[in-house]
């Protein structure tokens, strides 16, 4: 399966026109359309996504010595 990525902007919401896509006229193609500002920005959502985790109350009950016991126990493992 060959990809294809694009970028454009919409001018009317009703209608995009991709122009010089390198498929042959009749061939199918799977379309999927995303806004750019959805999942662009993997670090800034995996930040988010610490901080979400982070703040929840269940948490605060986590000791450094808590967390380096389980460090320890993953690489003793591995």
């Amino acid at each position: 399966m060959r990809a294809y990525k694009t970028h454009l902007t919409v001018k009317d919401p009703k209608r995009v026109v991709l122009t010089d896509i390198p498929f042959r006229a009749g061939q199918r193609i799977e379309v999927l359309i995303l806004p750019e500002d959805s999942s662009d920005n993997p670090v800034r959502d995996f930040e988010l996504l610490l901080k979400e985790t982070q703040s929840l109350p269940q948490t605060r009950a986590i000791s450094e010595a808590d967390i380096a016991t389980e460090i320890a126990a993953y690489r003793s493992v591995r």
